[in-house]
């Protein structure tokens, strides 16, 4: 399978609890950090759903 890289671009501070379980899920610490995970579909929806704080980088 191919991977996909995520970039967390915005802090989870003071956002709703359900968002912060899914950056943590994704295996975000910090602002700024990039994670690899295999391009699957709950990837995809797990990023679909914190779109706002993460962006998919090259």
């Amino acid at each position: 399978m191919s991977t996909i890289k995520i970039k967390l671009k915005k802090s989870p501070i003071g956002k709703i609890e359900k968002h912060k379980r899914t950056i943590k899920a994704l295996g975000f610490k910090k602002i700024g950090q990039v994670v690899e995970k295999e391009d699957t579909p709950q990837i995809r929806g797990m990023i679909h759903a914190v779109n706002y704080m993460v962006e998919i980088v090259d």
